[in-house]
Order: C-alpha cells, then sequence, then structure tokens
C-alpha cells in the first residue's frame, strides 16, 4: 500500500472569532477566513484542496489542519482571551507562545494532545509568536508559525501593595492594593487575586474604593504564618479600556502575637505577647479637645526618633497648644492623623493619672523602648474609654468593621 503523507499536512489560521477553515482563492482574498495550506491528499470537504502532481488516489483518512486563533496577523486581539492551537489529527508537540521581549506564555495540552490553550493572560499592547508542530501518524511534522498584536490599552492598571516583599508584620495586618487607575470591574480584578497561607486562614477581599483593595482574616492572622499574594493582573479587563500591564507575586511572614489594650479611664496599657500578659504600662492620653480615638488601630511606622510639630494637625506657633518637639523617641504611628505611642518624658508626672497629652499616648522612655523593640508594623492596639471614635480610612481600619460587613465589600460576595 502506498505510505500517504502527513496526517497533518496544513496550517489553517482562525480569525479571533473562531470562524471555520476556509481556502485560500486564486484572487488571494480570504474572505474573511483563516488562511489554509493546501493538503496532502484529495476532498471534497471544506479546507482541502489538492497538492498539483498528488496521486488523485481517493484518501483513506480525512485531510487534517491545523487552526491557531487568533488568526495570523490579527491585531488588537483582546489580552484576556486564550489562545489556542488545534489539529484535526495527528498530535501537537513543542507549542510556544512568547512576546515580542521573548517571554513564554504558559500553556497546557489536552490529553490527546490535539489542543493546546495558554494559560496566561496576555500583555496588552505587545507582539506575540506561536510556534511549533505536528506530528503526522507517519512520523513526520509540520511547522507551526503565526503572529498576531494584543490591543493597545488607553490605561495601565498596576499595583503597589502593603507589605513589602519579605517583611516580616504583626498580626493585624492588612494586605492591601493600591492601583494606579480607577478600576471600574472590580469582580474582573478580584476574581485574578489570590492569598495562600501555610495555616487555614479564613479571608476575604474588601474595596475601600475604586483604587483600593484590601484583605484581612477573620481574626488576626495566626503567629508565624506565611503569606503568598499572587496579583495576577496582567491581561485582565478592568474597565473603560484600563488593561493590566504586569503581574507580581509577594510573600511575607507573620511574627509573633503582641495584642496591647490602652484603657484612656484607667491610663493603663497592657500588653499581651503569644498569649500571656507582658507588661501593663501606665500612659497619659488626649486631654479635653484632644481626645485620644477609641478602636481598634494597626501600627503604620515605627521611628526611633520623629520630630513631632503641631503645626501638621492645624495648631500654629503663638498658639498655647503649639509644640515642636524633636526628637520624641521611640514613636510609633497609628492613626494617619497624627496619632503616636511614644515616649513622653515630660508628662511623667501624669502617666498612669492623668489625660494630658495632644491625641497621642504616652509613656516613659523605658517602657517606650521596651514597647517599641515588642512590635512590628501591622500589630494592633485598642483604644477604650473615649466617645471619639475611629473613622474609616484614618490609618488601618479594617478592624473596625464587623466581619459581615467586611466580606459584602468583597466584589466577589
Amino acid at each position: 500500500m502506498r505510505k500517504h503523507g502527513l496526517a497533518v499536512a496544513g496550517i489553517c489560521v482562525l480569525l479571533l472569532a473562531g470562524t471555520a477553515c476556509s481556502d485560500t482563492k486564486a484572487d488571494g482574498g480570504n474572505g474573511g477566513g483563516g488562511q489554509s495550506t493546501p493538503s496532502t491528499s484529495q476532498s471534497n470537504s471544506p479546507g482541502a484542496s489538492t497538492t498539483p502532481g498528488d496521486s488523485t488516489t481517493p484518501s483513506e483518512s480525512p485531510a487534517a489542519s491545523i487552526a491557531v486563533v487568533p488568526a495570523k496577523g490579527a491585531s488588537s486581539v483582546q489580552p484576556d482571551k486564550p489562545v489556542t492551537v488545534t489539529t484535526t489529527a495527528g498530535k501537537l508537540s513543542e507549542i510556544t507562545l512568547k512576546d515580542d521581549d521573548g517571554d513564554k506564555v504558559a500553556g497546557s495540552f489536552n490529553t490527546e494532545k490535539t489542543q493546546w490553550t495558554s494559560t496566561d493572560h496576555l500583555k496588552p499592547g505587545a507582539s506575540y509568536t506561536v510556534s511549533g508542530s505536528a506530528e503526522g501518524s507517519d512520523g513526520g511534522s509540520v511547522p507551526i508559525s503565526s503572529t498576531f498584536k494584543t490591543l493597545k490599552a488607553t490605561k495601565s492598571l498596576k499595583a503597589s501593595v502593603v507589605p513589602l516583599n519579605g517583611e516580616t508584620v504583626g498580626v493585624a495586618l492588612p494586605i492591601q492594593i493600591y492601583w494606579n487607575n480607577p478600576v471600574k470591574d472590580r469582580a474582573a480584578v478580584e476574581k485574578r487575586l489570590k492569598v495562600t497561607t501555610s495555616v487555614p486562614v479564613t479571608g476575604t477581599w474588601h474595596w475601600v474604593n475604586s483604587k483600593q483593595v484590601n484583605y484581612r482574616p477573620m481574626n488576626y492572622w495566626p503567629a508565624g504564618t506565611k503569606v503568598a499574594v499572587n496579583i495576577d493582573t496582567q491581561g485582565v479587563n478592568a474597565g473603560n479600556n484600563t488593561w493590566g500591564t504586569s503581574s507580581r507575586k509577594i510573600a511575607f511572614s507573620i511574627g509573633k502575637s503582641v495584642v496591647s489594650n490602652v484603657s484612656v479611664k484607667k491610663h493603663t496599657m497592657t500588653v499581651t505577647i503569644n498569649g500571656k500578659l507582658a507588661r501593663t504600662i501606665p500612659i497619659t492620653a488626649g486631654k479635653d479637645g484632644f481626645t485620644t480615638r477609641s478602636g481598634v488601630k494597626v501600627i503604620m511606622e515605627k521611628f526611633t526618633t520623629k520630630r513631632m510639630d503641631a503645626a501638621t494637625i492645624g495648631i500654629k506657633p503663638g498658639d498655647p497648644n503649639y509644640y515642636n518637639i524633636s526628637d520624641v523617641k521611640w514613636a510609633q504611628r497609628v492613626t494617619s492623623s497624627g496619632e503616636f505611642i511614644h515616649g513622653a518624658p515630660w508628662s511623667a508626672g501624669s502617666q498612669g493619672s492623668a489625660n494630658v497629652s495632644h491625641g497621642c499616648v504616652g509613656m516613659s522612655l523605658a517602657d517606650a523602648q521596651w514597647f517599641f523593640n515588642q512590635t512590628l508594623r501591622g500589630d494592633p492596639v485598642t483604644v477604650t474609654g473615649t466617645t471619639r471614635h475611629m473613622e474609616p480610612g484614618n490609618g488601618w481600619t479594617d478592624w473596625n468593621t464587623t466581619w459581615a460587613a467586611y466580606k459584602k465589600g468583597s466584589a466577589l460576595s
């Protein structure tokens, strides 16, 4: 019996819409469909043609072709649509999809290796090349080559993240993603965000606004937990022709559990480390007109020495309440508006008995240094005993929302 040619002999490039393969016309037009090279067997079926000089003996198997979606030469391809390479006979091998920077796009074969599908989103405004080969039933191979371009984004979507990659943080730190442009399709973006932990943790995303989304557990992070965040937003359609131009991953760790409670009425702060009371510290809090806010606060910044100028909170020089101290020791910020926990030797006579500060929690230098050395960015400090409460967004205020309400802030809830 005469050996037939390759079972996979032609290349047909489909349009992005996935229209069927059609023969190339003599005038060069493709009628809006893909292109097909002549097959090595004669067939009256659409998409097949006869190679000149080939035998007219009827084929024992149907002609096959390779289809690539999107079509060869296509432009303005949506980055969130998968790229597929398919053969109707034989098997695919060595399929590679890469952009003009040489970065490869991951993909996978089906069980029969008759189709390859990209699994990663593409970059906007990039050129891509599909290459590889298909093996026929006779052991020969047919090369695969196709190029296309993705659409250009009017606006890009990039992420800035808290915490830093590799950082060790406190048990109350919320993951915070800040976008450089507003997100209209929050659900599409949130679907591309993933948090994995070394121990089981129940948590949820919560949209603060169109440019910020946070994540917190139902309860404080377990001490020692390893956390990984995958911001897989390359190629995501955020709406208004805003497309993700990159993805990023960060990993961080949770330190020991340091949970502090300030009682403004009792003028004390208790510090519990890994579930055991470590120290009770005499403190002073805000006086009348400068009441310290009640609520769950999270340590945002730490300074061994910090200048504190009342002008930053609207008090001008000449005002009896004005101050400008250049060397406040062991200062830890807990609100955006300027509340700190710090050493305050000038109020030593009031610590443990009266509230005389401008809203900060002050203590002795020795206690402040000890506390500073125990804490990490992200440790919680709960303040009670005042009628002035934390305002949403005045610091990392995620823990002042009930779990039920926090979950409703997810675009996927």
